[in-house]
């Protein structure tokens, strides 16, 4: 508790976990989320006054697998002796189907299908899962809808080359 004037205030933070914003949550609360396994140490926590959001294992209150606040009734918390590293989930991303699918079917939706197969591994590395699923999702749809499209046009071209080949052998 932080002491303001002559009223107490508790300190509260917010986490994400599988993607999903929840809080406030006291000190005491996120640490036994942690304890649980609710909170994994690279989950993102943030309070009042930090500047950005950070993996847990970065703020130095649940740094080094120990969580630095005395317990509600003054006896010490039993604390994991380390996080396990959880795996990451895999998240395809669709990039080489969309380059070539680009340089062979429909240039205008493949390069959009390029962006977004892009920035899946960025997303993943940061820890936004819900994101680069969304960004796996949009590069697939791209991916598909520029070879759809590619498909819709090109067969016919071809068909159309081979036929004018054939007839002009006549």
């Amino acid at each position: 508790m932080h002491r303001i004037g002559n009223y107490s205030k508790v300190m509260t933070w917010f986490y994400t976990s599988n993607g999903t914003q929840s809080g406030p949550v006291t000190q005491q609360e996120l640490a036994a989320k942690v304890q649980s396994g609710e909170v994994r140490s690279t989950d993102l926590i943030w309070k009042e006054g930090m500047k950005d959001w950070l993996p847990l294992s970065q703020v130095p209150e649940f740094s080094g697998g120990v969580v630095n606040t005395p317990s509600q009734f003054g006896m010490p918390m039993a604390q994991p002796s380390a996080y396990a590293s959880p795996a990451r989930p895999h998240v395809p991303n669709y990039l080489w189907q969309s380059i070539v699918v680009t340089m062979c079917c429909c240039m205008p939706f493949g390069i959009v299908a390029i962006i977004y197969a892009a920035k899946v591994d960025g997303l993943v590395a940061m820890g936004n899962f819900v994101g680069a699923e969304a960004a796996s999702k949009s590069a697939k749809l791209w991916f598909y809808l520029a070879l759809g499209i590619g498909l819709l046009i090109g067969v016919p071209y071809i068909v159309l080359v081979f036929i004018g080949a054939v007839a002009g052998g006549m």
